[in-house]
């Protein structure tokens, strides 16, 4: 006679091989909640420049909103794949209080600057973890905001150069107007 073995299905979701970590999970889900602030920071900044008649600034400042948008949707569908619960977060009001196209990129820098210091914490606590596939994600973060971080620098060293009024911020502003999201943007 043979045994017939019967298994309860576990209702909890089971331990597997490769599975993440708790501490990841919460840490990715925070940081989509950095990226998607981020993009309604550069929304609410755009909406700022159009009020101040810059256009262009306008565009640079939704083409970055897009971007960001792009950054939280990288780790969404990096969550779903490895089959981990995205938890979207409360996302604050913005404050677009800035008197100066100078002041707004300053403003823009600092934040990139906060967001390289989140990037670069998760991907410790990766490295901690030994989570090798986040390890090879952020390492496209990383670089993404070496680029964030100087684009930001260009933007408030052209602005030093011409002011924060006249014909150089008017040529200026139609340069940052002519700003197209990265072909990659979505890679």
């Amino acid at each position: 006679m043979r045994a017939l073995w019967i298994v309860a299905p576990n209702t909890e979701k089971q331990e597997r091989k490769g599975q993440m970590k708790k501490a990841i999970v919460e840490a990715i889900n925070e940081q989509i909640q950095a990226e998607f602030e981020s993009a309604y920071i550069y929304l609410a900044m755009s909406a700022r420049m159009e009020q101040m008649n810059l256009p262009g600034f306008a565009s640079w400042l939704r083409i970055q909103w897009q971007e960001e948008t792009v950054h939280a949707m990288k780790l969404f569908d990096f969550m779903i794949q490895r089959d981990a619960e995205v938890e979207l977060k409360q996302i604050e009001k913005p404050s677009a209080k800035f008197k100066t196209p100078t002041e707004a990129f300053e403003s823009v820098l600092s934040h990139e600057q906060y967001i390289t210091n989140r990037i670069h914490k998760l991907y410790a606590l990766a490295v901690k973890e030994n989570d090798y596939p986040l390890q090879t994600l952020l390492l496209w973060f990383i670089d993404e905001q070496v680029e964030e971080e100087e684009n930001a620098r260009a933007a408030i060293d052209s602005l030093k150069l011409v002011g924060d009024s006249g014909s150089g911020l008017f040529m200026l502003d139609r340069e940052m107007g002519s700003r197209s999201l990265p072909a990659d943007a979505g890679a």
